[in-house]
């Protein structure tokens, strides 16, 4: 048959599929023939899908208008396609459309389907002479292939050898597992002449064809979804080329999911019904299920437990759960006949919501009659019962006596300060008139009287804000009372003792006016306080100045609030002000003393505590503990003997005539003597000799050197108290009389001084009395 003659030629190039990679840019050139016997104006424009439209990012197809002359050809006209840079690999189809309505209606349009073919990155860059491959059917992300379970998924895999000299190439899916596909190379029809045939890999002839068949076949347990499995293409001749593509694989979901209940034991007089669930996941999806049972009777006369209550299926995988049904309540068993059903049927629930059989298992457990001897047991039950309500009315006619069950204080020694807290128990209170509370003791107490007339009185039943009252009732029989407060704080020994008094007429058969006592004996003891074992200083004789070391022992330092430190003399004159050290719960404040004290078996002991003697005298020191807990008393304990305090030694730091210490002057008459002197010390007295008369302990005095000035002159220091010794300093003294010009006296011969003397004893007519003014060796 003649082909039909088409006016309009279209060459395209390039002519078949074209290949790129996301971001780039395509190009497809086209030139139309007019062989026509008439102009005609041509349109030149794209038909294509959604997926085509995502691909290139256009919203509308690009046009070409054409006017042609008959037999003009046109130039080339370019399309260009944008690859957008997220494109996924795959093969995307579209259509050129070459229509021409107004001139050539008969036989136009005409449609030229194409391919654009998006690389991974991962593949080489594609050269003239390289080879390449394709896919049949062709797949993208938005169309997939739609696998089958029941057969496999065939892929032609059609290889183009662009290149001059035989190669052989080899299929792969490098992301699959080697039983998720199968790869066939053709044996005939598909190699060149004279080739022998490889099984293992396709050989071509340089610019020829041929297909590769693969086959996917996923394993059972796969899961539903999309995958995108790589194919590589190896080429002998050239390994290091990349020749990549996707294939774009959906597995429809399963969710078929088999369950099966089975009974193990189904009819029950006292244990369990046992029964096992088999489930068997048939799909190819994950289930997780929650297993529960629901009633298929109005009531739900059971109790039931799955061992395990949840359970998770991979696809083509079972597993089983054992159910126990209890049949209750106890009284619905019945007596007689073929027993009780009890109806039942599983509820399975899926934590996904995905769908479940519409069917589920059903159950019946039978609940077998009660023994005829649990009829004795009913009448024996029966009879019981009349037995307890006759029981009841007797003792509603004849109650309980009341009982005083117990009587105590909260604790039987307790520490004065503290209060005397009671506490009972009493059965059958109700037929309580009253309580007469009474003690004996150290200090005198009054009656304490609870009217029980009108209930538990106000003073017992009722407590202070956020405090629990004292009696509180249990069983509607029992009075306990607790914590009763007596306001008996003082030390002594106390015998309290609690009478209850009978309702009249309440015991038929009882006396009136029956009373029930008990007593406790209560010792309130002398409240402890910190005690000072021992203090002591480190000797009795210190010299003002120095650190007077005190040491104590104090036992149960825990109650000390603070340690006093006071010294006095005999006529009462305080040494100083107190020194007070604070402790908080038995641990001292001072840093100081810390470093010095220490704790050993309740006992804080402090050993050379710094006193400064600042005062002479004879003091008596005495320490005082006071106690932390509220008591008035302290303990307090002196030094064994009083400590002496001595004034710090004096001295003489210098005596000078005329700025001289030498103990032998010659001094001229007519000239001044002038006298210097510094004494060091406290409570002393200084004189002057021979003028006997007191001077300051620093001073000087100016005499004028005549015959009557004395030949020896003495500084005299005297420890008022009289606890040091004296001490002295002089000086001999040689007159020379004044020189006369005229007549010449005679020299009066000098006295010669006596060197190195301790004392000169001379008369001297001042005061008509003797002294002697010792002169220190020098």
């Amino acid at each position: 048959m003649q082909a039909k003659f088409n006016p309009l030629q279209v060459i395209l190039n390039p002519p078949g599929i074209q290949f790129g990679m996301p971001g780039d840019t395509i190009e497809l050139y086209v030139v139309v023939i007019n062989q026509g016997d008439q102009s005609a104006v041509i349109d030149l424009y794209f038909a294509f899908d959604e997926v085509f439209q995502n691909l290139t990012g256009w919203t509308s197809s690009p046009r070409e208008s054409l006017a042609l002359a008959p037999g003009q050809n046109s130039d080339e006209v370019k399309f260009e396609f944008q690859i957008t840079a997220n494109a996924l690999p795959g093969t995307y189809e579209y259509t050129l459309v070459v229509d021409s309505p107004l001139h050539y209606p008969q036989d136009t349009p005409i449609t030229f389907p194409n391919q654009i073919k998006v690389l991974l990155k991962e593949q080489t860059a594609i050269r003239v002479n390289d080879p390449t491959f394709s896919l049949k059917p062709n797949t993208n992300p938005n169309k997939p292939l739609i696998f089958n379970p029941s057969e496999s998924l065939q892929v032609e895999v059609i290889v183009d050898n662009r290149s001059y000299l035989v190669d052989r190439f080899r299929l792969n899916c490098p992301d699959l597992d080697d039983d998720w596909f199968t790869i066939n190379y053709p044996t005939t029809g598909f190699e060149g002449p004279g080739l022998v045939s490889d099984a293992t890999a396709l050989e071509l002839n340089p610019g020829t064809q041929g297909q590769i068949l693969l086959k996917f076949h996923p394993p059972g347990d796969t899961l539903a979804g999309s995958y995108s499995p790589t194919i590589r293409l190896y080429s002998e001749n050239s390994p290091d080329l990349v020749l990549l593509d996707l294939v774009y694989i959906q597995i429809p979901t399963n969710y078929r999911l088999d369950i099966e209940l089975n009974t193990i034991l189904g009819q029950v007089s006292r244990s369990f019904g046992k029964y096992e669930l088999s489930l068997a996941n048939q799909g190819n999806i994950v289930r997780e299920l929650i297993l529960s049972l629901k009633s298929r009777d109005e009531e739900e006369l059971y109790t039931y437990k799955f061992d395990p209550t949840e359970v998770r299926l991979l696809p083509n995988r079972n597993a089983v759960a054992n159910l126990t049904v209890k049949p209750k309540p106890w009284w619905r068993r019945p007596w007689f006949g073929a027993g009780l059903v009890v109806n039942f049927q599983l509820d399975i629930k899926d934590q996904q919501s995905l769908p479940l059989p519409n069917t589920l298992p059903q159950g019946t457990l039978v609940w077998k009659p009660r023994s005829w001897w649990q009829f004795l047991l009913l009448i024996l039950v029966v009879l019981g019962l009349l037995g307890g309500i006759g029981f009841i009315i007797w003792r509603i006619l004849s109650p309980d006596p009341l009982r005083l069950e117990s009587f105590s204080a909260n604790d039987s020694q307790i520490t004065e300060g503290d209060e005397v807290a009671l506490k009972w128990d009493i059965h059958n209170y109700q037929q309580l008139q009253k309580l007469v509370l009474t003690a004996k003791g150290s200090q005198p107490i009054q009656p304490i009287t609870y009217d029980f007339s009108n209930g538990i009185p106000e003073a017992l039943g009722k407590g202070n804000a956020n405090e629990i009252p004292p009696c509180q009732v249990q069983d509607k029989q029992e009075l306990i009372c607790s914590n009763v407060k007596t306001g008996v704080k003082t030390k002594g020994n106390y015998t309290f003792d609690l009478q209850a008094f009978y309702r009249n007429g309440i015991q038929l058969f009882s006396p009136k006016n029956q009373v029930a006592s008990q007593t406790t004996q209560v010792e309130i003891a002398e409240k402890q306080i910190a005690e000072v074992v021992s203090f002591q200083a480190d000797k009795p004789l210190y010299t003002k100045g120095q650190n007077i070391l005190l040491s104590w022992a104090i036992g149960r330092p825990l109650l000390l609030a603070q340690i006093q430190i006071a010294g006095s003399a005999d006529d009462g004159t305080l040494y100083s002000e107190p020194i007070i050290y604070k402790f908080n719960q038995g641990n001292i404040t001072d840093p100081k003393l810390q470093k010095l004290c220490t704790q050993q078996n309740q006992q804080l002991r402090c050993t050379n505590i710094p006193l400064a003697a600042y005062k002479a005298g004879k003091y008596a020191f005495e320490i005082k503990a006071f106690p932390n807990n509220g008591s008035q008393k302290t303990s307090f304990k002196k030094t064994e003997s009083k400590i002496e305090i001595l004034p710090k030694p004096f001295k003489i730091v210098s005596f000078t005539i005329n700025g001289s210490e030498q103990p032998n002057l010659v001094l001229k008459e007519g000239q001044s003597a002038t006298l210097s002197w510094k004494v060091e010390g406290e409570n002393i007295q200084v004189k002057l000799l021979p003028y006997g008369n007191d001077v300051p302990p620093v001073g000087s005095m100016k005499l004028p050197v005549n015959q009557a000035f004395p030949p020896q002159i003495g500084l005299l220091v005297n420890d008022i108290s009289g606890k040091q010794q004296p001490q002295q300093r002089g000086f001999a003294i040689t007159v020379l009389k004044k020189v006369e010009p005229t007549p010449t006296p005679t020299p009066t011969p000098t006295p010669t001084p006596i060197p190195g003397f301790n004392t000169i004893p001379r008369t001297l007519p001042r005061n008509n009395s003797p002294f002697k003014i010792p002169l220190p060796q020098r």
